[in-house]
């Protein structure tokens, strides 16, 4: 926790301390898991009409006002998600993650949550507590800085918006990314 105003030994997490260690380029990452590359289509009345390409776009919009760089990933496979965060580990200054089912499934993708030494907002489109037994388990929380979930698609512009405070991020004027998954 930085003080009101820090000492230079303690300087360390002040957005000039980050620009000085070259932290301006690391973008947040968004991890989407599976099907919600059929956002728009798949059960409207869990996940409402927005489909993933239009909350990327309203993302990269507010990212873009605030001069913040993004890199979006999907993948319906669990391996390419912790590949992903894996490279997150490495390169990103935070993760957003909506891992989809594998949520209340995956002791991998937690584990490979672990690896991050970043705020990670996991974000869920509906109330997973007001869903069915088995969805209201998350195993990726105990990896999460913070959960949203409810609020549909702006639950991705509140996560946004929560580490960017959470953070005191420096500002980056990179372009938004959006990472292919190649699988065959």
């Amino acid at each position: 926790m930085m003080s009101a105003s820090p000492s230079p030994s303690s300087a360390r997490g002040t957005s000039a301390a980050k620009a000085a260690r070259g932290e301006r380029a690391r973008p947040i990452y968004v991890v989407n898991g599976p099907n919600l590359n059929m956002l728009g289509e798949r059960e409207p009345e869990h996940y409402g009409r927005t489909s993933l390409a239009e909350i990327e776009a309203e993302l990269s919009a507010c990212a873009k006002a605030k001069n913040v760089a993004l890199v979006f990933f999907q993948s319906n496979e669990e391996g390419r998600l912790i590949d992903c965060i894996q490279d997150a580990a490495q390169n990103a200054r935070a993760l957003i993650i909506n891992a989809g089912a594998y949520t209340h499934s995956s002791v991998a993708l937690l584990d490979a949550l672990k690896l991050l030494s970043v705020p990670v907002v996991e974000v869920h489109l509906s109330n997973i507590f007001a869903r069915e037994a088995f969805r209201q388990h998350s195993y990726i929380s105990p990896a999460a800085s913070g959960v949203i979930c409810g609020f549909g698609a702006a639950g991705y512009r509140m996560a946004l918006n929560a580490i960017l405070a959470q953070t005191d991020m420096p500002q980056t004027g990179m372009p938004q990314t959006r990472i292919k998954d190649t699988a065959p």
